[in-house]
């Protein structure tokens, strides 16, 4: 369904396993830039009733998620660290255009989060499928749904305010571009890492 070029080494979990107080605390820090990204793409684009409204959800929902991992570090005793840059999204930003019509700019940023949607779902899969701890197991198949919801919506938003043909073309070149760079990750961590 994602069409992703590559999928996530099961062996990753392993890593995630070792620290999962790094892992939560990445996790919480990206709900948290999701929902913040929902918030910026309804400032920019606060004419398109359709759209606030469902952003506005995502948002609200992001922030649940977000909450939803700070109360398992809590109830874990675990530490909430610092927040860190996200090398993947930065590389995956850099492939924002830079040109173009406020619409197409607004197109490929609604691609640009179905992107970043797509592989924490896959991330979430992985983990629900391969890690020891049940609780976690659990929570995050439950999350891989939302995930997949929100990917939808961003795609279908995309497709809605764009060329759907050009809309698919471009939505081919964020895959084998995502395809390339994510080679270089799945090493740390972090969701994205």
């Amino acid at each position: 369904m994602l069409g992703l070029k590559l999928k996530t080494d099961p062996k990753w979990v392993n890593i995630a396993e070792g620290n999962i107080s790094e892992i939560l605390s990445d996790h919480a820090w990206c709900e948290q830039k999701a929902a913040t990204n929902a918030i910026t793409l309804i400032i920019n684009n606060s004419e398109k009733e359709e759209l606030v409204t469902e952003l506005t959800n995502i948002a609200l929902e992001e922030m649940e998620h977000f909450k939803m991992v700070h109360n398992i570090i809590k109830e874990r005793n675990l530490e909430f660290t610092r927040e860190r840059k996200d090398d993947y999204v930065n590389q995956l930003a850099k492939f924002l255009k830079k040109d173009g019509s406020r619409e197409q700019s607004l197109v490929d940023r609604l691609l640009f989060s179905a992107m970043i949607e797509a592989r924490s779902c896959e991330r979430f899969k992985v983990l629900s499928e391969n890690i020891q701890d049940e609780e976690l197991a659990k929570f995050y198949r439950d999350l891989m749904i939302s995930e997949a919801n929100h990917y939808t919506v961003f795609l279908n938003f995309a497709r809605k305010y764009g060329d759907v043909e050009e809309v698919n073309k471009r939505w081919k070149e964020w895959i084998d571009y995502e395809g390339e760079i994510i080679t270089n990750y799945g090493k740390q961590e972090t969701i994205h890492g």
